[in-house]
This record gives C-alpha cells, sequence and structure tokens, in this order.
C-alpha cells in the first residue's frame, strides 16, 4: 500500500536529479522522472527505503502528443499592404 497520495504540484523539480521529488519520512527523497510520467507511471519511489508513493497528475500534461499540437508558427513575416 502506498505511504501517501501526493499531487504533482506539491512536488519539486530537482534539476540535479532530472525528477519530480517529494520528502521520505527517512530523510531521503521520493522520486520519478518526467519519462515514467509519459509512460503513465504514478509510483514515485525512495532510493533509501521500501516506501512508496502514488502521484496524482494529468497524463496529458505530459504527454508527447501534447507538445506536438502547439500553433502552428509562421516560418517567414511577410509584410501586409492594407489599402
Amino acid at each position: 500500500m502506498s505511504y501517501d497520495d501526493v499531487e504533482i504540484e506539491d512536488m519539486e523539480w530537482n534539476e540535479e536529479l532530472q525528477a519530480y521529488t517529494y520528502p521520505c519520512p527517512c530523510g531521503d527523497l521520493f522520486q520519478i522522472t518526467k519519462d515514467d510520467l509519459k509512460l503513465g507511471e504514478e509510483i514515485a519511489r525512495c532510493p533509501s527505503c521500501s516506501l512508496y508513493i502514488t502521484v496524482i497528475y494529468n497524463i496529458e500534461d505530459f504527454s508527447d502528443h501534447n507538445r506536438n499540437n502547439k500553433p502552428l508558427q509562421p516560418s517567414n513575416s511577410q509584410s501586409l499592404t492594407v489599402a
């Protein structure tokens, strides 16, 4: 059973670990990577003990499909003269 349910907004991004982290009672950090989240993983594990948490998040926020739906930007700027 999961130690706790934690929303992704309550976790911190750790640049060094390249993972979202949350304090573990043992003194270490629960960790989950963006790649894990993209794959639908919802379990963040502590590397120092056997505890884990369930991460609550919207998978669409981390999907590659979401990134590919950005509005298209014009490749060349062209001026338009209106009479």
